[in-house]
């Protein structure tokens, strides 16, 4: 460990070292930024405390989106996968999401080793307890060890620590995750700073040891080969040493939940908090989907170093006896030997309307906030926000305008403006169906999306810029190739008559092949050894973006109009409730939020478009 004298000066401090506090730490350090990053204990550095996966629906978007713009999650994921999958094949490119399952323990590692070989990151073993001021500016943080650290920006990205307590059945622990200590002076802190604190929930299922489980009961989910990787510096084939396994809860299954629901702490009155809607306790979905009589369970390995496997779909607090029985009732878990019990944990994090797109705090300058305690799950939904908090709080110290994504520019854009605009009651998830640019917004295009921004935030290093320019110019090259003409030839017809597709006798375009319905990007480069030339990840982007040109176009003539709104500002500082015309509701939810622009008002729950309008005519007016 790096030696840290007490009050020590810094530019910047990172509070917490899961996934948001690692990106933010990286982001910040890589951009020159004297940096400190504090955290309860080096063994949860980057912790799965969940399910050790990286990516799935959305999440695979976000993480590609990271490392896009310059940052580590991707390249960690692609180093430790045991299986790698594409999610929703069977669905169009815009929603085409990878899925890792990674080594739990060499994912922490890795990251380990990135964090205390980084250049210009300290890292403190320690647990931060008050966050200090000076006016409404951020100017470091004390220690429950006694250190002061001044600094003129502040990251918090304390994850699902806050106040936090773990909950099987009638057994409620005062800890984190896993076992590992909370933090207890720092609520407190936050609510001093004008921060809403909200007490919101997640959990866990049960792990097992591997050689008590029947694998002969389930199906086996292979992993998939010749895909892309998160990272776009990745340039090994994905492997796939490992095989996840899918089964079903029974009917014995939900008769002995219902029959112990007095005994759930979601029932019983223990468990307080909002847990999350889209990955509920298997408890709720007995009682929510009553008339479902099995659900999905998934067996996915933990790591290559020991015999854990992750009962997915099976997250419960129920009593250990209870969640004994359920296991049990699982075809082929009959005689499982369960490792560790499942739990819930409930925590303190904040209302995200207290922040503004660029996560910095409303009320005080050079605070930022990242990941589950701005309300939402998941690890790669911190791990964006811990990189845009990042480059902002670097940002910030250079005395440069932050950065605000759009909602067009990226799944992180969505997820922010979300939160800051829209806000949320319940622990938020990424998914597709939130993204209303989605085909613009696919995986294999987030570079083109995001690294000249990572690049001029100076986080984008020049072999990666490098590498992102001379994929761009390919891509480039392959659109002008697709214009030249496949004349009739044996092959050609063969090709078409495999898929199903019409017949080409007279010839065809390769971008008119390219845009048949059944035609997937990669057929042609294998199957007919066009473009051979060019990687799978060229081809396939260039391809798709000539496949949905219409729709591309579409979605750009919306984005432009869109965007005028974005282009009218608002005063921070103006009270609504002085504007005439305006209803009541609108006047409190714009006075609450203080919306930096017409378009960000436009999104607002209780802004109608009258409202707008008027907002519209107040602007010209002034």
């Amino acid at each position: 460990m790096k030696h840290i004298n007490p009050n020590s000066k810094y530019d910047a401090i990172v509070i917490g070292a899961g996934h948001a506090g690692c990106e933010s730490a990286l982001a910040l350090a890589r951009t020159n930024q004297k940096t400190a990053i504090i955290t309860l204990d080096k063994n949860g550095v980057a912790f799965l405390a969940c399910n050790p996966s990286i990516g799935g629906t959305a999440k695979g978007h976000l993480v590609c989106e990271i490392d896009a713009l310059g940052g580590q999650m991707g390249i960690n994921a692609d180093k430790t996968t045991l299986q790698l999958r594409m999610l929703n094949m069977g669905k169009g490119p815009a929603v085409h999401s990878l899925r890792a399952q990674v080594d739990k323990h060499s994912y922490h590692d890795n990251m380990l080793e990135t964090l205390l070989n980084q250049e210009n990151l300290d890292f403190i073993e320690d647990e931060a307890i008050e966050i200090l001021t000076d006016g409404n500016k951020v100017s470091g943080v004390k220690t429950k060890n006694g250190l002061t650290l001044e600094a003129k920006a502040v990251v918090v990205t304390v994850g699902v620590y806050l106040n936090s307590r773990t909950i099987i059945g009638e057994e409620i622990n005062d800890s984190g995750p896993a076992g590992f200590k909370n933090a207890k002076g720092l609520t407190d802190s936050l609510a001093s700073l004008g921060y809403e604190i909200r007490r919101f929930k997640t959990g866990t299922p049960p792990r097992l040891l591997s050689s008590s489980i029947d694998y002969s009961k389930f199906e086996a989910q292979k992993g998939d080969y010749h895909i892309q990787t998160f990272s776009f510096m990745t340039k090994r084939q994905n492997k796939n040493t490992h095989v996840c396994y899918l089964g079903y809860t029974t009917e014995k299954t939900k008769q002995i939940i219902l029959d112990n629901l007095d005994r759930a702490p979601m029932y019983s009155g223990v468990i307080t908090g909002t847990g999350p809607r889209y990955c509920p306790s298997i408890e709720t979905k007995i009682v929510r989907f009553s008339d479902k009589d099995r659900h999905q369970v998934f067996l996915e390995p933990e790591s290559a170093r020991c015999n854990e496997i992750y009962l997915q779909g099976m997250s419960t607090s129920m009593p250990k006896d209870i969640q004994e029985q359920m296991t049990r009732s699982i075809d082929g878990l009959q005689n499982c030997k369960i490792l560790r019990y499942g739990y819930a944990i409930e925590y303190d994090c904040i209302n995200p309307l207290n922040i503004h797109p660029t996560l910095e705090s409303k009320k005080i300058k050079g605070l930022f906030t990242a990941g589950q305690i701005n309300g939402t799950s998941g690890y790669e939904e911190a791990g964006a926000q811990g990189i845009l908090a990042g480059i902002n709080a670097s940002l910030y110290l250079r005395g440069k305008e932050q950065i605000i994504l759009s909602r067009d520019s990226s799944y992180l854009g969505v997820l922010v403006d979300d939160l800051t605009v829209k806000g949320t009651i319940e622990p938020y998830r990424m998914m597709t169906s939130r993204a209303e640019y989605r085909l613009l917004l696919r995986q294999d295009n987030a570079d083109a999306r995001l690294t000249q921004i990572g690049r001029d935030v100076g986080l984008v290093n020049d072999e990666r810029y490098s590498a992102f320019l001379k994929k761009m110019k390919n891509i480039q090259k392959i659109k002008e190739l697709s214009k030249k003409f496949i004349k009739p030839n044996p092959e050609l017809d063969k090709f078409l008559q495999n898929l199903g597709e019409a017949p080409a006798p007279n010839g065809i375009s390769i971008e008119n092949l390219a845009k048949r319905s059944k035609v997937e990007p990669l057929d042609i480069k294998r199957k007919l050894g066009i473009f051979k030339r060019f990687t799978n990840a060229e081809v396939t982007e260039a391809l798709v973006e000539i496949k949905y040109a219409g729709y591309l176009s579409r979605q750009n003539q919306l984005i432009e109009r869109e965007r005028k709104l974005e282009e009218k500002k608002l005063p921070a500082d103006f009270d609504y409730t002085t504007l005439k015309g305006l209803r009541t509701e609108a006047a409190q939810k714009l006075n609450e939020i203080k919306p930096l622009t017409i378009g960000e008002a436009s999104r607002i729950s209780g802004v109608n478009p009258a409202d707008v309008t008027i907002l519209i005519m107040s602007i010209n007016r002034k």
